[in-house]
């Protein structure tokens, strides 16, 4: 009964002397018999389980008892209301003056949706990730996966995977600075991984264009220094003081690589950083030499490899924002259409024949509630007649239906008070109300009636 109950009826109780639940219980049973006919007796009602158990709280104080009743129904609106005004006539409870008191009529369904509602604002506050990436994002992020993917080694230490085929490459401290070129698209760089150079970078950089990429603190400067003496370095770039190559983003570290200047503008200096300064682009870059290899193959090579300044993209401006204001001969046509609405407004029917031809001569297979003054109270799909013209707080006048009018939703119009239905069709009636006025559309005049 629990899981079907549509509503609770809620009462206190108060009897003059000592009572138990089974006194209160006996009371209701028995002071409601044959109150309200055969069709709401309590009894009956119990027997096919339309209405639940009957739960009571009772105590007695002082020679009085005070108790609180509870009783689900899977009834309509009138027929719980009705029940629960019956209780209200119950005046003894076992030997003692009682008296029964409705405190408050539950509807079970408007709880359930209250409580929907709130779990449905925690699931909205929790259960999504807010976090909407652009296109623009994702498509860098892969690319990003993509690129971390293709980190390679060369002689046990970590390379981009250009750096074995490259003319160019470009050497770093450690992995993580490795991992933030490839992040920005940067595919020849070699790690030394720590000032003792191994032989294998000091030997590959004798045979390419070597660019020293290096972190702006003291241990950039040894591993210059190191790098110097068991290789052979053409251009130097450092990160800003202070900082790492891995800690840079997109534009610092092509900035950083557009200012690189050839060694042999700071060899021999005890401070290589201060006269980098334009690392951080606070100084014109020097020009790049244009140097010969011996090897014959390099002008096959990759002429535009990434760390050239030429080639490397440091950042794409955005497009310019496309003006989206409406011009005036856009913004006159909407004026002139929205004149036009004016002029020609949607009227709405003012006679039940007229939302009858709207409804039911349309085909639209829904349901419509007029008041009194033949205004639009309620609508729905026609196979919710039933349920919505039982939930309705306030009863229509006329019910319009494109549907056939059968015997179970006329008992409940003329139960709510409903004065006229008209249908699309009607059915077979074992019993026809007589206050409740009936009419299939073919029936209706064409012709809708200046009044009603």
């Amino acid at each position: 009964m629990e899981d079907t109950s549509k509503y609770l009826i809620h009462a206190d109780v108060t009897a003059d002397g000592v009572v138990e639940r089974s006194d209160v219980v006996g009371a209701i049973f028995g002071q409601t018999e044959g109150l309200l006919g055969d069709e709401l007796d309590l009894r009956d009602l119990r027997q096919s389980q339309k209405v639940g158990r009957i739960d009571v709280e009772i105590a007695s104080t002082g020679g009085k008892s005070h108790g609180h009743l509870t009783i689900a129904t899977s009834l309509d609106k009138v027929e719980t209301a009705t029940l629960a005004a019956s209780l209200e006539t119950i005046d003894r409870v076992g030997p003692c003056r009682a008296n029964l008191e409705v405190t408050e009529l539950e509807d079970v369904r408007a709880a359930k949706r209250k409580e929907v509602v709130e779990r449905a604002k925690e699931l909205l506050e929790t259960g999504f990730d807010d976090s909407v990436m652009s296109s623009e994002e994702i498509l860098a992020e892969v690319r990003q996966h993509v690129r971390v993917e293709d980190i390679t080694e060369y002689e046990g230490v970590p390379a981009g995977p250009r750096v074995t085929d490259s003319d160019a490459i470009i050497v770093v401290e450690g992995r993580s600075d490795v991992l933030t070129l490839l992040k920005y698209g940067v595919k020849n760089a070699i790690a030394v991984e720590g000032t003792n150079v191994p032989d294998a970078i000091a030997e590959l950089t004798r045979h390419r264009t070597v660019t020293a990429f290096l972190d702006g603190d003291r241990g950039g400067d040894l591993i210059l220094e190191e790098l110097a003496q068991v290789g052979d370095i053409d251009y130097v770039a450092f990160a800003p003081s202070g900082e790492s190559v891995e800690e840079l983003d997109h534009h610092q570290l092509f900035t950083a690589l557009r200012n690189k200047v050839p060694y042999e503008t700071v060899s021999g200096m005890n401070e290589p950083r201060e006269a980098i300064a334009a690392t951080d682009g606070s100084a014109t870059p020097a020009p790049s030499p244009t140097r010969e290899r011996p090897d014959p193959s390099s002008s096959d090579r990759d002429s535009d490899d990434e760390s050239s300044p030429s080639t490397v993209d440091v950042t794409d401006d955005p497009p310019s924002a496309v003006d989206s204001r409406p011009t005036p001969s856009e913004t006159s046509a909407d004026d002139d259409a929205e004149e036009a609405d004016d002029e020609h407004p949607v009227e709405e029917p003012e006679t039940v024949y007229g939302h009858a031809d709207e409804v039911v001569r349309q085909g639209t297979d829904r349901v419509r509630f007029l008041d009194a003054e033949n205004e639009p109270i309620d609508e729905a799909d026609a196979s919710e007649a039933y349920a919505t013209l039982e939930d309705l707080e306030s009863a229509p006048t006329t019910m319009v239906l494109d549907e056939i009018l059968g015997q179970r939703l006329l008992d409940l119009a003329a139960d709510r008070g409903v004065e006229r239905i008209v249908a699309r069709s009607l059915g077979q009636f074992t019993k026809r109300p007589t206050d409740v006025r009936i009419h299939a559309i073919d029936d209706v005049a064409e012709e809708a009636p200046t009044t009603d």
